[in-house]
């Protein structure tokens, strides 16, 4: 099985959104097939095959989640987080302020879907292959 610290040498790869795709390429090579990242602290955890899991430690110190989801401002600061224009700690500090709680990763379906505070789906992508 795959460890945390295989997962973040892939993600150290990743200096903005457009390297997502190869990201979750690599990732997926590793044997994880879906993840879920809290928004909060950016803790994530790691699913793998016959219920493995592993989970990341936060990256930074607590975020306050908005209580109000702004879904136009959100879709604008994903846009640009994945044309490379924002860092990874800038597009969550951007996902707090717009609402989003975390998002969850499945590999299976090449699927992002991101959500409120209140569990409600606010958007699904598709990743790019």
């Amino acid at each position: 099985m795959f460890t945390v610290e295989q997962v973040k040498a892939a993600h150290s790869k990743v200096k903005s959104g457009a390297d997502f795709p190869k990201y979750i390429q690599e990732i997926k090579a590793l044997g994880v097939t879906a993840f879920e990242t809290w928004v909060k602290d950016s803790h994530t955890e790691y699913f793998g095959a016959s219920d493995y899991r592993t989970s990341s430690k936060p990256m930074y110190g607590d975020m306050d989640i908005a209580s109000i989801t702004d879904k136009t401002k959100f879709r604008h600061y994903l846009k640009i987080h994945q044309r490379g224009e924002t860092d990874y700690l800038t597009f969550c500090k951007h996902c707090a302020v717009t609402g989003i709680e975390k998002w969850f990763v499945c590999l299976d379906e090449m699927t992002c879907t991101y959500y409120d505070k209140a569990g409600t789906e606010i958007l699904v992508e598709q990743i790019p292959q």
